[in-house]
């Protein structure tokens, strides 16, 4: 999905109403029911449903889309007031006609003009278990002032003991550059309108905008297709990849699904590639195969019933041996992706493992963690392979990849994301929050799901074996890489509405990914 400018923004409003009829309020009111259901879909996750939702306006057009979401919520029944950061006779236009009707539907609407209103606020218990950031939209530049300021300080304040949704940007942050010039709202998840604007992907901002929900709120196709972007970045969005799953056939068998080959594992290190094993056949491939030393493949299997495991000859400190995948050699073809380094653990053999897959593998190839690490310095080697590669470094392995230092690698991660794919001709997928995905001569794609809950051992496994299983389907490896990344973190994100960030373990992103799927797969 295109990224653009501010700027694009106004003009896509000002087309929508000049030149193709649509009403500034039908904007607004699209806008508001676009917010309240990312409102309804997070707390039907969180298991509330009868909840309280303060909705904190400004008095500009970002105001009038709360006082819209406002009116929505309550017809879904939820109990809503309004707080109003400013003074009522400020608020004018489309916003004013929200507020209107808003009153109309007696919701409350309580004005804190004054610095002591949102000091005497902050002393109290937060009074929502939502809060809804309608301060400042993409118009506003510089530092938040006055009421609006206090307001930013306010729900920041309550962050701790109510999600925070902010509409459209986090007010306080520039929609084009990312950053804050002062006080800015730390979002649980922001609900941009239209498209999303190019700051939100830009490193500054990515502390405020959680999750990113893009909502749709009716311009026509061809006004999108023809508004301009940055053509080197987009962002990864669920309505894109709908056709990548097409309907199975009724007579379809485990074999149509695709086999795909897992290696990897190591003494101490059963649980990284049985998580692989358990994601790959959650992916829904037809059938996992994991290649592990002799030493752990009970483990492996007792984690993993849905996987076959093969066991391998084991060096003496419990690592798969390079024989062992040499006696493997002529059955890599009889796959439709193969992934190796979860778990592999570093050494001459695991070194030994990944040349001889670079050799001889003619089918999609994942490389992830410890096949990375043994490839320090040696990007060059990828690139003589005679199969499609795919790589999922995180910053550390990028660096040691590159032969550069992680606070590089994540100083300009665009930069660092192309160099490796320039490098090795790889798909590459540089793991963190914000995940990118590139390869030589596409854009690259920026994915905004997830969260810090998901920054826990196991995680890049199950990214790695879901990557796998979505390859062995048969999806091409671009298109395939930026599936994962989005379903992985759609995944974590249910796992942590449904319980939280801090008690998420990898395993829970395993299994809420037949959920996230639904996003992209009817059935």
């Amino acid at each position: 999905m295109k990224l653009v400018s501010s700027k694009t923004m106004r003009e896509l409003d000002r087309r929508a109403i000049e030149g193709a009829g649509i009403a500034g309020a039908d904007l607004k009111d699209r806008a508001g029911r676009g917010v309240a259901d990312v409102v309804h879909h997070l707390a039907d996750l969180a298991g509330s449903d009868s909840a309280s939702v303060l909705l904190i306006a400004g008095p500009g057009n970002n105001g009038g889309d709360a006082f819209a979401a406002a009116r929505h919520l309550r017809e879904l029944g939820y109990h809503v007031e309004v707080w109003l950061a400013g003074a009522e006779s400020r608020v004018q236009g489309d916003a004013l006609k929200q507020l209107s009707l808003l009153r109309g539907e007696s919701v409350p609407v309580e004005e804190l003009a004054a610095p002591e209103d949102w000091a005497e606020a902050m002393e109290e218990p937060a009074p929502a278990e939502f809060i809804v950031d309608g301060l400042l939209g993409t118009g506003s530049r510089g530092p938040a002032r006055g009421p609006v300021a206090c307001a930013i300080q306010f729900i920041n304040r309550m962050a701790n003991d109510a999600f925070i949704v902010s509409i459209d940007i986090p007010s306080g942050v520039n929609a084009d550059t990312g950053i804050a010039e002062g006080d800015a709202v730390n979002a649980d998840i922001t609900a941009t309108l239209g498209l999303p604007k190019r700051g939100l992907v830009e490193a500054p901002a990515l502390e405020f905008v959680g999750c990113l929900e893009v909502v749709d709120i009716g311009y026509p196709r061809t006004l999108i297709e023809e508004a301009p972007a940055d053509p080197a970045v987009e962002l990864i969005y669920s309505h894109e990849m709908r056709r990548l799953l097409p309907r199975r056939a009724r007579i379809s068998h485990k074999g149509t699904f695709g086999r795909v080959l897992l290696i990897g594992g190591a003494r101490g290190y059963a649980g990284a590639i049985a998580l692989a094993a358990r994601a790959a056949a959650r992916s829904g491939a037809g059938l996992t195969t994991a290649l592990v030393p002799r030493g752990i493949a009970p483990v492996v299997a007792g984690a993993s019933l849905e996987t076959m495991v093969a066991e391998g000859a084991e060096t003496a400190e419990g690592a798969l041996s390079a024989e062992a995948v040499r006696a493997w050699a002529d059955r890599l073809d009889g796959f439709d992706a193969v992934l190796a380094g979860p778990g592999l653990t570093r050494g001459a053999e695991a070194a030994a493992i990944v040349h001889e897959l670079l050799a001889r593998c003619r089918v999609p190839l994942v490389l992830d963690a410890d096949a990375l690490n043994v490839l320090a310095g040696e990007a060059g080697r990828i690139g003589d392979s005679r199969c499609p590669v795919l790589l999922t470094p995180h910053p550390g392995e990028m660096g040691r990849l590159l032969g550069a230092d992680t606070a590089t690698v994540q100083g300009d991660r665009l930069a660092s994301a192309r160099a490796a794919a320039d490098a090795t001709g790889a798909t590459v997928v540089l793991k963190g929050a914000a995940t990118v995905v590139t390869a030589r001569e596409r854009p690259a794609f920026v994915n905004m799901t997830g969260n810090p809950g998901m920054a826990t051992g196991g995680s890049g496994d199950v990214l790695a074996g879901l990557l796998t299983g979505l390859v062995g389907q048969g999806i091409a490896p671009f298109d395939a890489a930026k599936a994962a990344v989005f379903l992985h973190g759609r995944a974590g994100d249910m796992a942590a509405w449904r319980g939280s960030q801090t008690g998420l373990v990898a395993g829970d992103i395993v299994l809420e990914i037949p959920f996230a799927l639904r996003e992209i797969a009817l059935r």
